[in-house]
């Protein structure tokens, strides 16, 4: 995965903080589909509830599917975590939260074997005193695994605009610079042509140049 420049960088830890700060807002943001082998890589499977003040009981089940190939179960949340004896064995790990809206997974040291589809199976239970609705709803995610980490479209647009926007300020504080110092050289100039003026008048001429004092 490649990594974000400066720009976007700080662009997306303001937008985090901003959210943190104002309230914990549950978004459903879709996974990242590409991954470098020898990394960790994290699914993201976010599932929000409508009612949070609602108590419920969740399971989750994690599939993987290889190309051309079928759904076999690799790992299952259902209040304690099992990982079943699969190719990712050993590698995978929890990564939801404890309100059970982020039920995502990181997949440890990626192959380029593990490409694939996985998906991400919720089913709820919500606890209402009349009645127990159940609820379902999946994610799938098409994850490519590649050999080396390859450059962003979108973070080579963004690091030539801050460039673009670079150059323009200091082009933009050369004008100015050089604004200041013609406007101050004109100004010392004129300065200096009445002191010689000023110089240039007769001694007489310069007495009565005086302002009188009215008594």
């Amino acid at each position: 995965m490649a990594a974000l420049p400066p720009m976007l960088w700080a662009s997306s830890l303001v937008l985090v903080l901003w959210a943190g700060v104002c309230s914990a807002v549950c978004v459903e943001v879709p996974s990242e589909t590409e991954a470098v082998q020898g990394t960790d890589m994290k699914l993201l499977c976010i599932s929000c509830m409508k009612r949070e003040e609602v108590t419920a009981s969740t399971v989750v089940e994690w599939y993987y599917r290889p190309e051309g190939g079928k759904d076999e179960l690799i790992y299952e949340h259902r209040k304690t975590n099992q990982e079943f004896q699969t190719r990712f064995s050993g590698r995978i790990q929890w990564n939801g939260s404890k309100d059970m809206q982020d039920v995502s997974i990181t997949v440890v040291n990626v192959t380029l074997n593990d490409s694939g589809i996985y998906t991400c199976n919720i089913t709820r239970e919500f606890e209402f005193e009349i009645h127990r609705p159940l609820f379902t709803s999946s994610r799938l995610i098409h994850l490519t695994v590649v050999e080396e980490a390859g450059e962003d479209f979108t973070s080579v647009i963004s690091e030539i605009m801050m460039y673009i926007l670079l150059v323009f300020l200091t082009l933009w504080l050369l004008i100015e610079m050089v604004y200041c110092y013609r406007k101050v050289s004109k100004a010392e100039e004129a300065a200096q042509e009445n002191a010689t003026d000023y110089l240039a008048i007769p001694s007489e001429n310069k007495e009565n140049c005086a302002v009188p004092v009215e008594e």
